[in-house]
């Protein structure tokens, strides 16, 4: 079993920064890919972030430029450091590993952008 928790998230105005965590409870040195994904409002969960274990990133067109994802192996812990923030990254983000096979998310952490 795989957990993980999101951290970091929360009310923020449109220009801001925030950077969510998501702390793993295995080691990050066996996961290949580490990804954010989120769900606003009435829609479909959006892969938003994605990194390799060999720290290659590809990121959604909507955040390219504005998000940058990185993973500490050490402290098997992952993040999404979101800048310049839109009223339209308001959502519910989610960590995820595959990790044998299963695919695994966290809770979700609510990220809200004011205009």
């Amino acid at each position: 079993q795989v957990q993980l928790v999101e951290s970091g998230g929360g009310l923020v105005q449109a220009g801001g920064s925030l950077r969510l965590s998501c702390a793993a409870s295995i080691n990050l040195f066996t996961i290949s890919r580490i990804a954010w994904y989120r769900r606003a409002p009435g829609k479909v969960r959006d892969l938003v972030a994605v990194i390799s274990s060999g720290g290659i990133t590809n990121y959604a067109d909507s955040v390219k430029g504005r998000f940058a994802i990185s993973r500490d192996n050490a402290k098997n812990v992952m993040y999404l450091q979101m800048n310049s923030l839109k009223p339209e990254d308001t959502a519910v983000y989610y960590c995820d590993v595959v990790y044998r096979g299963y695919d695994y998310s966290g809770q979700g952490i609510q990220v809200t952008v004011s205009s």
